[in-house]
């Protein structure tokens, strides 16, 4: 019998504001535990919440960028469950009215075709306390800090529709392209600002029916996400294959072990409407303040990189998925760098030249002018790439100008026609039978001639101009 996968998501994703969701205690989970309290978010007796206004507009812009529709009148709820992390016994969430529903992310598949997922809803809800779990002595206990209760987050439920673990990792990889571009979230699961849950059923093919699902939690890398989702399908095909039933329950992912490991049983607590937080109500005008605060988003930016810049689709799918090096990018262009040396340098040398120095793309020393600068000279023939590539890496160490640099290094080209000529001859006299080789067909002779003058000019010779030199002379 040939089984199918059904799969929907549940993501978690922390928003970047200043406060905590109802109270002005910072939002910094990593602090020192227990640093970023007060009475509301310890959730004691009496202590009343007040809502973040920024907290919803960083909601909103993010529902948009997911192409949701925003919902007029969204409410809170008390979501009932009882569990140390949540010592008040119930999550401020939505979960009848929520913030926005029917959005959608489009992903290519296996095949390279493309599919769009859908999204069910998005809604808002505070964040609970974290569990530490330690050792006294040998005794184990747990501890509760209380850093991350009431950090402001948006909950985005899929649709059944993923059909794969590739398809999962995509529509990942794009939400979180989408939200980091409209400044809403760092959206990084290693560090737990993006938590994602994979409800997982199978069915046999060409079946319309809805089967019992199994939750799976506890995976911090996209990597990871399709690793849990493969094994799972795997492991709910052998159990059916056996006779065995499968039941309705959470699992957690141990990377180590590569297999999905039993939770506990998965259940549904009531969420009753909370009378401490008023309705939340907003217009067509505010929607549409929220839509104006969208940027170019990655899929037109793509298409118009494509069409103004002439670049290869994957060049201009790479540049356009992350908003500051697609800025960088163009600034470099607008000092008359040639869109393509512009985008190649980019992702073959200066993307990797960050990584190796652990350096961000804003504010890293090689500004946008001092890589064009480099650029420049090196479509200028003022300097060969092997030089381009020295003093690019020079520039993350000095303040000095890229001129000052390859006049410091010596790396300005040799490019006048009677020294080079010089050189070629030189090298001519002395490889007699390198001549006789090109002239009797044997093409990688030119190489070797070209090689030499290099070699003779300590790397500083025009190679174009030594090819043209090289060829008059030998025809």
């Amino acid at each position: 019998m040939q089984h199918e996968a059904i799969i929907g998501l549940e993501i978690h994703v922390e928003l970047n504001c200043l406060t905590k969701m109802f109270c002005d205690c910072p939002n910094r989970p990593g602090d020192e535990p227990n640093r970023n309290t007060c009475p509301v978010c310890l959730w004691l007796p009496g202590a009343l919440p007040r809502f973040s206004r920024e907290a919803l507009e960083k909601a909103a812009v993010a529902c948009l960028a997911l192409n949701c529709e925003i919902q007029k009148r969204s409410a809170f709820d008390q979501k009932v469950y009882y569990y140390p992390d949540l010592p008040k016994g119930y999550q401020l969430s939505q979960a009848h009215y929520p913030l926005a529903r029917g959005g959608w992310l489009d992903v290519v598949d296996e095949k390279g075709a493309p599919k769009r997922l859908r999204i069910r809803h998005i809604h808002i809800e505070e964040d609970v306390a974290k569990l530490v779990h330690e050792l006294e002595g040998r005794t184990p206990v747990s501890l509760v800090d209380f850093n991350r209760a009431g950090a402001p987050l948006v909950e985005i439920v899929t649709e059944p529709d993923i059909r794969s673990p590739y398809e999962a990792m995509e529509f990942i990889r794009n939400l979180r392209t989408q939200i980091r571009y409209v400044g809403s979230s760092e959206c990084s699961m290693e560090t737990g600002t993006m938590r994602v849950d994979a409800n997982i059923s199978i069915r046999e093919q060409g079946s319309t029916a809805m089967n019992t699902k199994v939750e799976v939690k506890n995976m911090n890398s996209i990597r990871h996400l399709g690793d849990a989702i493969a094994y799972e399908i795997e492991r709910q095909k052998a159990s059916l294959q056996s006779g065995e039933a499968i039941v309705l329950h959470t699992r957690l992912w141990d990377p180590e072990k590569g297999v999905t490991l039993p939770m506990r049983g998965k259940f549904e607590g009531p969420c009753v409407p909370d009378p401490s937080v008023p309705e939340i109500v907003v217009s067509e005008e505010w929607i549409g303040r929220m839509r104006g605060l969208l940027p170019e988003m990655p899929a037109l930016k793509t298409a118009r990189f494509q069409r103004d810049y002439e670049l290869p689709r994957e060049l201009a799918v790479s540049l356009a998925g992350d908003r500051e090096l697609s800025d960088y990018f163009e600034a470099v262009t607008r000092k008359s760098v040639a869109p393509r040396t512009a985008a190649h340098w980019l992702m073959t040398q200066y993307l990797p030249s960050l990584k190796e120095r652990q350096l961000p793309i804003a504010g890293n020393p090689v500004t946008p002018d001092r890589f064009a600068g480099v650029l420049l000279r090196l479509e200028k023939d003022e300097i060969n790439a092997n030089a381009a590539r020295e003093v690019l890496s020079r520039l993350f160490e000095s303040d000095e100008t890229p001129d000052a640099i390859i006049e410091q290094g010596g790396y300005r080209q040799v490019s006048d026609a009677s020294s080079l000529e010089t050189l070629v001859e030189q090298v001519l006299g002395s490889h007699p039978a390198a001549i006789n080789d090109y002239r009797s067909g044997q093409g990688k002779a030119l190489g070797f001639l070209i090689g030499q003058v290099m070699q003779a000019s300590s790397g500083k010779a025009n190679p174009r101009r030594v090819r043209e030199i090289l060829v008059s002379k030998l025809t």
